[in-house]
This record gives structure tokens, sequence and C-alpha cells, in this order.
């Protein structure tokens, strides 16, 4: 018998290290955190969904039975029923649905990924699938309704942290490999710039003109790719390429190597938390100098952060806007302080898990 009332829930993330590194197959190191998209429902008599959204002022009513058109660009919830039907998942019955969250929207923190992660989860449960259990298949069901279905640029990163949760390392490179780490973490101060991005936009542009860089290397070297060795015969070659390619190629394979020295530090018996505040802040430089996708309010914000004590602080997300965090395990209430004279808004956060049953 199909129960009558869900909850579900499913975390935001951090990404620790290795941003825009999963859509070219390369490795991240990345956080489920405390703030969440819950889903909520009871079941109807009739064979409709109705979904209210109040944290944006929407409903959304379409029925269950058969594959919905889209009405807006990004149509998730119609976009994952339509996916689970197209493996089999009998989605029949109707439900009444309430949609809450305390993630910032569009503010680099995967809350788009972390609603379709949970709708995922709730449409599973409600059917009584047994995928609802397994983590990986949920997140791959995500990135089908969120990324594939819509063709827009974005990788699986967001999609497996928010199913998985916790601290994970993945690289992307096929065949895909998830490393679950132990959590030595501890609090993490979150400020959403209130600066509002384009995504997609930012994603496109750097895979664009890495890719391109890569195909004119391989002109000349045609071993190369993200994952090679960079030695004097690379270093000359990535030199003659166009401004644009050459500095969005060196940020990545700056990235690369510092995501790798991460690895080790999670993998190492004894938790440096003030190297690892350093390799935030490494990040972050890459991130701004190379990537070029940082704003002066953000540089504001993780300058305040880092001379209020944190240990090192970054953009969260693809960057021109939304959040920054900063590592504080002893000083968060004084960066939060700081940061919120910023005209910004501030959360502290820590690790928790991932896509869940509530109740």
């Amino acid at each position: 018998m199909k129960e009558k009332e869900i909850s579900v829930s499913a975390p935001g993330r951090l990404c620790l290290l290795g941003e825009h590194q999963d859509y070219f197959g390369l490795s991240i190191i990345a956080a489920a955190i405390n703030l969440r998209i819950s889903i909520s429902g009871k079941k109807r008599q009739d064979e409709m969904f109705h979904i209210n959204l109040p944290d944006i002022g929407r409903t959304e009513e379409f029925p269950t039975k058969k594959e919905q058109a889209y009405n807006q660009k990004r149509d998730y919830l119609k976009s994952a029923v339509n996916i689970l039907k197209r493996v089999g998942v009998p989605l029949t019955s109707g439900w009444d649905c309430t949609v809450k969250g305390s993630i910032p929207i569009n503010s680099g923190t995967a809350s788009s990924s972390a609603l379709v992660v949970a709708w995922i989860k709730f449409l599973l449960e409600s059917s009584r699938d047994k995928r609802a259990e397994m983590a990986e298949a949920i997140a791959e069901f995500a990135f089908s309704a969120e990324v594939a279905e819509f063709k827009e640029p974005g990788g699986k990163m967001d999609h497996y942290v928010s199913s998985l949760g916790n601290v994970i390392s993945i690289n992307f490179a096929a065949p895909m490999k998830i490393e679950k780490f132990k959590n030595p973490l501890k609090t993490f101060v979150l400020a959403d710039s209130l600066i509002k991005k384009e995504t997609t936009n930012t994603l496109g542009f750097i895979k664009s003109h890495v890719l391109q860089g890569v195909s004119s290397i391989q002109e000349r070297i045609k071993s190369f790719n993200l994952n090679s060795t960079i030695g004097p015969r690379e270093k000359d070659e990535i030199k003659k390429l166009p401004d644009k390619e050459r500095r969005l190629i060196s940020g990545t394979l700056m990235t690369r190597d510092i995501t790798a020295e991460g690895k080790r530090l999670f993998l190492s018996d004894e938790f440096d938390h003030t190297y690892f505040g350093l390799l935030l802040s490494k990040q972050q430089d890459v991130l701004r100098d190379y990537l070029q996708v940082s704003v002066p309010k953000i540089d504001k914000m993780i300058d305040v952060s880092l001379e209020a004590g944190a240990l090192g602080a970054k953009i969260n997300g693809s960057g021109e806007g939304g959040c920054i965090f900063a590592y504080t395990p002893e000083k968060s209430e004084e960066v939060t302080e700081a940061i919120k004279r910023l005209d910004t808004k501030v959360y502290i956060v820590h690790i928790d898990e991932g896509a869940r049953k509530d109740k």
C-alpha cells in the first residue's frame, strides 16, 4: 500500500576545490551543507500533481499520466516526471506538494539541483521504487532532468553531492570515480552577495574556450588533454594560444593541481585546517585572476572575511555573483559580523547528509 504522506529533503553544497572542473571530466571535492530543499506531499484522490512553491510565489499543476510538454525554459518539475516515466517508474497517483527551502536561490549553492534531487527522491518514494534508496541513481536521474534534458552545459557535481551528502571527491573521467571522505571540517560562513548571475552563460563561455584551446594544442601534441603532465613543450604550446584560451586553460590546469593537493590532505592521517584554508584561497586566486569569474563585491567580501579571522575563502559556484564561503573553525561569529556590513545575507553552516526521507 502506497503512503499517503511523504516528506523528503536534499541539501545545497559547497564546492570546496575544483570549481569548473566537472564538465571537463576532472576531479572536484565538494560537501553538502545544512541548507536544504524540503518537499512534503499528501496523496490526492485524482491523478494530478498540485505543487505549491511559496518561496517564489508560484504554483504548478499537471497530470501524472502522460509525458509533459515544457512551458518554461527550465521546467524541472515536469522534466523529472518525464525522465522517470521513460525508465518505467509508475507515476500514477496525484499529490498535493509543498516545496520550501533555505538555500539561497540563483547564488551558486546548487538550489536548483537540490530541488531536482529532492523531487526525484519524492517521486521514487511515492512510487515505492527501490531506486529511492540508491543515491547514485537519484543523482543520475536529476542530472538528466536538469541538464541533459535541456541541453545545458553543466556537469554532475551538484546532483551527486546533494544526493550522496557529506564530503566527497568525484573524478568525472569515464568511468566516474567517487570517494567518500571522513568529515574533519568545522564551521563555514556562507555569504550571499545578492548579485544574481547567469550560470549557464558562464559555464558555456569557459567550456567552449578551454576546449578550443585543447583542440589547438592537439594539432601539435596529439596526446595532450587536461589530464596531461605539463612539461616544457606543453607550456610552450599553451603560451602560443590566444589570450582567452591561454588564460582559461592555465586556470583549469592550476585548479586540477590544487584539487589533487586537497585530496591528499583529506586522505592524510591528520587534517591540517590552516593548510585547507590556504588551498581555498589559492583556488580563489585562480577563479579571480585566470577564470575571471569574480567581481569587486565578491573580492571585498573575501578580503573582509580573511581580515576577520577566516582561514581561507572562495567563490562558491560558477561565479560572477552569488555566494562566497569562508572557513571559520574558530571565528565564525566575527566573520559573520564583518561580512554583514557589506549588504549581504549570511549563514553559518556545517556539513550535512544527502537526500533523505524525513518521515
